[in-house]
């Protein structure tokens, strides 16, 4: 990834019929960066992206390409392409002649097309497909003929708005791979939508963190899953326990009735924190050797692992381990410091992190009558 910036915004906000969906954002993207947008339906994500592709103006701020200010731009003369959901593939033209489309439309020499759409075949692994009708490919098959018709432009950026939202669980997998493996050979830069945590996480260099159309966390996909800035991000990448605690001094935090060493510092004595744990990182030891103790209300087989909830003191945890438990059993947790993890109290605080509505719903699913379920 290169350090040199191509996007900016700066301070950009949007409303859509009264409603403000971007609140004041900004955001450096770098030449060569595949970048992520990542939250929920109704964040921003979207809007986010059609701005810098032009297609939405904002209500203030500047968008910013290569140091000169680009509000004004339609996206048309925009070095930018995008790949949407919807493939929009044109279903009179051949795979061919799709992916030649922006060629032929420059006037581009017939030499130069069949070569450049050549590569671009070999590139998406669809080499042998250029007579065959759009119509007759597998979804992932389209969208591969999308994407190429996107890069034989060569733009600077890509825009790619949930692409993989259509296909199958195996086939998003295989595209991930794929379009991680393009953006490295063609070194454009990817802005990339999704609400998906895993595939933000296994394709990008950079995710930036959404919600109430507020930028929450910019970082590498390790920052964000290990050192979430508040409950939002803890939560919504990955499975999280979130409970408050007491920042008592640096390296030690209370919670659970408990006093726990910790690896952060910087907090006020006895500033109220939020306090995350993965899931995966609480180890299950015998009640005497505990640093917390509790009841197992469920246990649903993963496969691989074990997915436990424990009532602590009417909190309910969440553990993955590959010891088996029975529902019902006193079970003792133990905690390493560099897995305790401790935020800034935000808006979010209390909102997520308990899986007591978790447990109270698979226990009002297993009350239900058969036909009910």
């Amino acid at each position: 990834m290169n350090n040199e910036k191509l996007i900016e915004l700066r301070s950009v906000s949007k409303s859509f019929d009264c409603e403000q969906v971007l609140r004041s954002i900004d955001l450096d993207i770098h030449k060569e960066e595949f970048i992520t947008l990542l939250g929920p339906s109704g964040c921003g994500k979207t809007t986010t992206l059609r701005i810098i592709g032009g297609f939405v103006s904002p209500d203030e701020g500047d968008v910013i390409f290569d140091g000169k200010r680009i509000n004004d731009m339609p996206p048309h003369k925009r070095p930018i392409n995008t790949v949407f959901q919807r493939y929009a593939l044109f279903p009179h033209l051949n795979v061919f002649e799709n992916i030649a489309f922006g060629l032929r439309l420059k006037k581009t020499p017939e030499k130069e097309i069949r070569s450049r759409v050549k590569e671009m075949l070999k590139m998406v692994n669809l080499k042998g497909f250029e007579r065959r009708s759009v119509n007759n490919l597998s979804g992932g098959q389209q969208q591969r003929v999308a994407i190429a018709r996107a890069l034989i432009n060569k733009p600077e950026i890509l825009l790619l708005d949930e692409p993989l939202g259509a296909l199958d669980l195996k086939l998003r997998k295989d595209m991930q791979v794929e379009l991680k493996r393009m953006q490295r050979q063609t070194g454009i830069t990817f802005i990339y939508v999704t609400h998906d945590q895993e595939e933000a996480l296994s394709m990008s260099d950079t995710v930036v963190v959404m919600a109430e159309g507020r930028i929450q966390q910019i970082g590498t996909p390790e920052k964000i899953y290990n050192e979430p800035v508040n409950a939002f991000v803890a939560d919504f990448i990955g499975e999280s326990n979130i409970v408050s605690g007491i920042m008592l001094e640096d390296y030690m935090v209370s919670f659970a009735g408990q006093k726990f060493k910790c690896e952060d510092k910087g907090f006020e004595k006895n500033e109220p924190v939020d306090v995350v744990v993965r899931p995966e990182d609480i180890d299950i030891v015998p009640v005497s050797e505990s640093m917390l103790t509790g009841k197992v209300t469920s246990v649903t087989f993963k496969g691989d692992y074990y997915e436990i909830i424990v009532d602590i003191d009417n909190f309910k945890w969440m553990i993955e381990t590959t010891d088996r438990v029975a529902v019902g059993a006193t079970i003792g947790i133990s905690i390493d410091p560099y897995e305790i993890q401790v935020m800034k109290k935000s808006e979010f605080s209390g909102k997520y992190g308990d899986y007591s509505s978790f447990s109270d719903e698979l226990e009002h699913l297993s009350e239900l009558p058969e036909e009910e379920k």
